[in-house]
Parts: structure tokens; C-alpha cells; sequence
């Protein structure tokens, strides 16, 4: 289940560190230790070139509070954020359209960077 929610960002900002990349071409990636949904998708975002400033919600409460906002009162992570909006348990191509609905140019770039597809074939 994904779930989309805006959050007054101006609230968060200071528990969000700097992370000295392009602005607006970072995204908020809300994590826990041992949650193995949460290694997923931040190993495919990661392969993807996306930027993120993961954040674990165990470590820094400033990060849990805005995960409760964004998902209505649960920790449930993984949790995206950008541009002000939330995706809670997301797929990889969620978060691209999530990317190209603030930074349309962003997304641009990081789908004319990905290979081609490898086709799978199987055996009879």
C-alpha cells in the first residue's frame, strides 16, 4: 500500500541535515535498522542515481516526527519525501513520478541515464 501526503515542510527543516547536493535533487528517505523493505528500495534508488538524505528514524526523532505527520500517526517506514510530499512503502517508479512532479528536469536526467533493460527469456 502507498500513500501520498503533503506535510507543511517549513515545520521540518530542522531536522533535515545538509547535505551539500543540488538543491531540489535530494529526497528525503525515512529508514529503520533492520527493516529489509527499506534496504530494497534504497538499494534501487541508490541504482538509480537518486540522491538521498536517508534518515533513521530510531536515531532522530526530529525524522520519526515528520513520518508520523506524513503517514497520520504510524512509523511506518520506508518513507520518501520531496518537494513536500510523502510516499509511504513506495515502488522505485513511484518515486521517479513523485521527482517529476516538482523537478520534472531531475527526472528527465535520471531516465535518460538508465540502462536499457535486460530481457529475460525463459526455458522451455
Amino acid at each position: 500500500m502507498t500513500d501520498r501526503h503533503h506535510t507543511d515542510h517549513s515545520e521540518t527543516a530542522a531536522a533535515e541535515p545538509d547535505t551539500g547536493e543540488v538543491a531540489g535533487r535530494v529526497v528525503e528517505f525515512y529508514w529503520r535498522p533492520g527493516c529489509p523493505f527499506c534496504m530494497s528500495l534504497k538499494h534501487s534508488l541508490d541504482r538509480a542515481g537518486i540522491a538521498m538524505d536517508a534518515l533513521n528514524i530510531w536515531d532522530e526523532p526530529g525524522a520519526a516526527a515528520v513520518v508520523r505527520r506524513a503517514t497520520g500517526g504510524s512509523e511506518t517506514v520506508p518513507t520518501v519525501g520531496f518537494g513536500g510530499d510523502y510516499l509511504v512503502n513506495p515502488r522505485p517508479a513511484q518515486v521517479l513520478n513523485l521527482i517529476a512532479t516538482h523537478n520534472p528536469e531531475w527526472a528527465r536526467t535520471l531516465v535518460e541515464k538508465q540502462p536499457p533493460k535486460r530481457r529475460r527469456f525463459r526455458r522451455n
